[in-house]
């Protein structure tokens, strides 16, 4: 059941890009990353009293509090890295820059949660992987021009860097608390601070302005957060994060098709075998 829930999370996961890209086209990305939470909220607190998880947050362990609050801390600032990045760039390069954050979980889980079964594959699997990410963000310059948006780049590594640690504090946050109310808690941490974000920089005002088209993309961005984060968090605790991170990055997959379809975005050669070794490397690791 983890298994098919990672792959929910995947397929979530990709359409959430192309959707925030279309919410981000004249928003600011701040203020867009803070109304998607809302969103997340809502839903995530929703499915909490579906399930009848709501009693439990007086029995939740302080450490367990903390590493969600860790883990909440850490998916905020990959979120502003990751839409800031996606304002600046080709979703295709962004994506598969903050996919490269499989890499540090898969070695960070092996590490820190002795995830051991089937060692070799897995680093076979991630080498592999990084060698198709390497794939997919080089690109030439045209007519000895630097690349368009080179900007989006450092962003782009920042959310990778912290949604790899969003896994694992998450990971030891959620271990006795049920998953639905785990990620419903992280969630308020990062509505906290996508909004103190906005009212640091004096961007409130701009939420009244904003298209009412690109509302729509952001609130459907949203949803499919919510959707991503609860597959996600309901696999990690019941499955192995080194096995589960790298199919839920696969959501790659989803955002390129969507973004040659909707977004006419172009996929070289290059970048096409990119995606096939990360495809590779992402299935040796399941395999495990």
């Amino acid at each position: 059941m983890w298994l098919l829930s990672a792959v929910g999370s995947a397929f979530f996961a990709g359409i959430t890009a192309i959707l925030a890209k279309c919410g981000i086209r004249r928003t600011d990305s701040d203020v867009a990353t803070a109304l998607r939470t809302v969103i997340v909220l809502l839903f995530a607190w929703l499915m909490v009293f579906v399930v009848g998880s709501g009693s439990q947050i007086a029995a939740i362990p302080p450490r367990s509090l903390l590493f969600l609050i860790l883990s909440g801390l850490a998916t905020g600032a990959s979120w502003l890295c990751y839409f800031r990045a996606l304002s600046l760039g080709d979703v295709n390069q962004v994506a598969s820059i903050d996919k490269s954050s499989t890499i540090l979980t898969v070695l960070i889980a092996i590490v820190c949660f002795a995830e051991t079964d089937g060692l070799a594959f897995k680093l076979i699997g991630t080498a592999v992987l990084a060698a198709g990410i390497l794939l997919m963000t080089e690109r030439k310059p045209s007519a000895g021009q630097p690349p368009k948006n080179a900007r989006w780049l450092p962003y782009a590594v920042g959310s990778a860097v912290f949604a790899a640690l969003t896994s694992i504090l998450a990971k030891i946050g959620i271990e006795h608390v049920e998953s639905n109310l785990g990620t419903a808690i992280r969630t308020v941490v990062v509505l906290v601070l996508a909004w103190a974000v906005v009212f640091a920089k004096g961007k409130q005002g701009q939420v009244k302005h904003i298209d009412a088209r690109e509302a729509v993309f952001i609130v459907l961005s949203g949803l499919a957060t919510g959707a991503s984060w609860l597959c996600y968090y309901y696999a990690i605790q019941n499955g192995m994060v080194s096995v589960v991170a790298p199919i839920d990055k696969m959501s790659i997959l989803v955002t390129v098709v969507f973004s040659r379809l909707v977004l006419k975005e172009p996929l070289s050669r290059r970048a096409a075998a990119g995606l096939c070794l990360m495809l590779a490397g992402t299935l040796v690791i399941a395999a495990v």
